[in-house]
């Protein structure tokens, strides 16, 4: 006879069954009937923390963007601040306790509710939380409109999974159950004292808010365990609701890894359905993630924000429908301004339950937001939000923008608020622009904005953005074409009277990339005409805006990058533009061998170098750690095949050009530039040791000149000769090769003669025109390479 253990194990697990078929698969924001996703396809692990942060740290957290705010989010995944994964949310506390209650803390879109339907999955599958014999679903939201009595039974019959036979678990006291409370700020209820006595029993029916508040407290089914989900606004609310012991944690979002992985999942699920239709993805296909996150690691507004899950779904999102579209997805990626605008209208769709009067809400986030910039605020106390929100329960409760902390003050706590991040602020401000029912008042403070727009650059950008009527119209039913009107005509006046220091262009560049009106660009880079970015360091970000720019020109001028810090991986991103510069100065930072390729491509964008001939291409320097055979061989290929580039030389890259005393010990050659000039040929590289093949590469380029005439090695003491006192040292310490000829002077120096050089050495007397070999000691530095070859008629020897 199977005993009543026996009955609620097969209970239990034909109720587990049920939860995976009803959690196995998600539902997103813009799905249809029917499509729906795979859980375990798409759920990406959050970033957790038991630690509650101080007050600096927060406004670390709201206020660095780009690989600064990745950075100190990966600091906040140390164990200084107590990283926690879900799987361990009801681990043994330092004395050995398990918590009878987590609090699971999350701003609006950072994945509480879907990791909440993801505990449910792997509980049933018997991957997380075995130590509790029983999970159940309760979901917030569908008890607002409840006005009837109910019992707890009752609220746990409106889970899909719950059925009748689960109750009969719920009476067997040495079962282990949790509540799963998934959405606590989304309750309507105050829960203030009432003269409701609290129900006891499950079967008791009770208001559905002295239901849940037994629930909490544990008046009803004291020994069970409790889980809930909220939103920051709502956290010490339920914290003084909740009279057992409370774990506290918080989801701060995506990492960088994270965020990696969320775009390989999410396209992952594309590749697969392709596979299953076609049988085949092309290699094109399966790069699509990689690209996709690449386009946004290099937009440094885009990249922060996407430590927001939902931002990441978005952005995911825009990509796939126009990689379905055919559009290259390296060129099309909407602005900033259009993936904020999708979210502000998916909060306000999905998140903002009982709020009527959306556009009053925006109107007050943007009063605040001004007011914080204005008064270089992050973090707002209660008498700020409430001379912004004339009704208080805007601020906070419909509210799904801002979050809330509590912050120590001495010997009492301090309620404050602030926005999801700096960029979200700049964003509200922007905004609010467009809101203003006066629209003289609001073309007004444009104008006193404009006239000082230093430290409100973002907000000047939005509002470029946000005048673009195929993205507002997203958010809110009027735009302001005189605002639009104001913006350009203000753009026009500054390019066309050279008002600019250099900062300020990068500044131009963003406000037209935001814009993203092809027409406007355009006439604008016509004005503009000649871009000096020179000495700027240029992000990602900036390259992507210059990028966008120069391509809506038919024809580019004059551009100058010198000294912008452009690496390998930047110049890859302008390349599509470069080659069609009439005028270019370019530095390029730190390439190898491989990479001078990539310059030498860029500047002819893969045409031969005959064509390259006819552009200008002016000086270009090359900043690279080591010199190599390779680097020399593309070096002087690329020489005799341009006519206009006729010059490599090497200098010190000291302030003063040379290198003091306490720089001895350092090698000079730790970066070397290149230029190319002149209409002679003349290379000097300095490398740090003479390898066999270093010097093999340098030997075979030397040879495909006929005219090398002198080979010899000479004692570089002024004297020309070694002292008696030096006799005791190796007289090779330091050899000077010397190869002379008509047109080609070629000097080595070397620290020292080892047996790889002299094989080198026996080389150089293979070819029948050396004259001479010697040797000499030097204070010199390593090695010298210095290669002159000099042409009559400006033709390549």
């Amino acid at each position: 006879m199977p005993t009543e253990l026996d009955n609620h194990i097969s209970k239990i697990n034909e109720y587990k069954k049920s939860v995976c078929s009803t959690y196995e698969k998600v539902q997103e924001y813009n799905s249809g009937p029917g499509e729906n996703v795979l859980l375990d396809d798409r759920y990406t692990e959050l970033l957790i923390v038991e630690t509650h942060r101080k007050q600096r740290e927060r406004e670390e957290e709201i206020r660095l963007r780009g690989e600064h705010h990745q950075q100190v989010l990966k600091t906040r995944a140390s164990e200084a601040y107590s990283r926690i994964s879900v799987d361990q949310l009801f681990k043994p506390d330092d004395r050995g306790d398990v918590p009878k209650a987590v609090i699971l803390q999350g701003h609006s879109g950072h994945g509480k509710s879907f990791t909440a339907q993801k505990i449910m999955y792997d509980w049933a599958s018997g991957k997380v939380f075995n130590l509790f014999d029983l999970v159940l679903h309760l979901k917030c939201k569908e008890f607002n409109e409840i006005s009837e009595a109910h019992s707890l039974v009752d609220l746990l019959s409106y889970s899909p999974s719950f059925t009748s036979a689960t109750v009969e678990v719920l009476k067997d006291s040495k079962m282990n159950v949790l509540f799963l409370i998934d959405g606590f700020d989304e309750l309507k209820f105050s829960f203030e004292k009432t003269s409701t006595v609290p129900p006891k029993d499950p079967f008791r029916e009770a208001p559905v808010e002295a239901t849940l508040s037994a629930l909490l407290k544990g008046l009803v089914l004291p020994k069970c365990f409790l889980l809930v989900t909220t939103r920051s606004t709502a956290s010490d609310k339920l914290s003084d609701l909740l009279s057992v012991s409370q774990r506290f944690t918080d989801i701060l979002g995506f990492t960088e890894e994270g965020v990696k992985e969320y775009f390989q999942r999410f396209f992952k699920e594309e590749l697969l359905a392709k596979k299953k239709a076609f049988d085949c993805v092309s290699i094109k296909e399966e790069l699509l993630a990689k690209k996709a996150f690449h386009c946004v690691r290099i937009n440094e507004t885009l990249y922060t924000a996407c430590f927001i899950p939902v931002i990441c779904w978005i952005t995911c999102t825009v990509f796939r429908e126009q990689e379905k579209e055919g559009m290259d997805i390296t060129k099309e990626l909407e602005t900033s301004t259009a993936i904020f605008v999708h979210f502000v209208s998916i909060l306000l769709e999905h998140h903002c339950q009982g709020l009527s009067q959306p556009e009053t809400l925006l109107r007050s986030l943007g009063q605040l937001a001004e007011r914080g910039l204005q008064e270089h605020q992050v973090l707002f106390d209660e008498m700020s939000l409430s001379e912004a929100f004339p009704d208080p329960s805007q601020a906070t409760k419909y509210n799904p923008f801002l979050c809330k902390f509590l912050l120590k003050r001495k010997v009492k706590q301090e309620r404050m608020y602030s926005f999801m991040h700096l960029s979200f602020q700049e964003f509200f401000t922007a905004l609010q622009y467009l809101m203003l029912e006066n629209e003289e008042e609001a073309l007004d403070k444009l104008q006193v904005l404009l006239e000082n727009s230093e430290g409100f650059k973002p907000v000047v950008q939005f509002l470029f953005g946000l005048s673009n009527r195929s993205i507002v119209t997203h958010l809110i039913k009027q735009s302001r074409p005189s605002i639009k009107a104001h913006l350009q005509k203000w753009l026009l006046s500054i390019l066309q009277n050279h008002r600019m220091h250099k900062e300020d262009m990068l500044h131009i560049l963003h406000c037209l990339y935001e814009l993203h009106e092809e027409e406007f660009v355009m006439e604008a880079m016509g004005v503009w005409g000649e871009i000096k970015l020179n000495y700027i360091p240029l992000t990602r970000t900036d390259c992507w805006v210059l990028l966008y720019c120069l391509q809506c020109c038919p024809t580019i001028r004059s551009l100058e990058l010198t000294e912008c810090n452009i690496t390998v991986e930047k110049l890859r991103m302008l390349q599509p533009a470069l080659s069609r510069c009439e005028k270019l100065g370019l530095t390029v930072e730190r390439l190898s061998d491989a990479e001078v390729g990539v310059l030498i491509s860029a500047l002819g964008e893969g045409r031969n170098l005959s064509e390259l001939r006819q552009k200008s291409v002016g000086n270009v320097c090359l900043s690279v750690p080591t010199i190599t055979g390779t680097t020399m061989a593309l070096c002087l290929d690329f020489i005799q095949n341009t006519e206009t580039c006729r010059q490599l030389r090497r200098r010190c890259t000291k302030p003063g050009g040379k290198c003091g005393e306490e720089d001895a010990k350092l090698p000079c050659n730790q970066r070397v530039k290149i230029q190319m000039k002149g209409p002679d040929v003349t290379v000097e590289l300095v490398v740090r040791c003479l390898t066999e093949s270093l010097a093999s590469s340098i030997l075979n380029l030397i040879h495909t000149y006929p005219t090398v005439k002198e080979v010899r090695r000479r004692c570089t003491k002024p004297s020309g000769k070694c002292s008696e006192e030096d006799a005791e040292l190796p007289c090779n310490q330091c050899v000077k090769i010397q190869m002379r000829g008509q047109h080609v002077t070629v000097e080595l120096v070397v620290r020292s003669l080892t047996e790889s050089l002299a094989s080198i050495l026996n080389l150089i007397h293979t070819y029948p025109a050396v004259k001479e070999v010697s040797t000499a000691r030097s204070q010199e530095m390593a090695l010298t390479l210095t290669i002159t070859l000099r042409t009559s008629g400006g033709q390549s020897p």
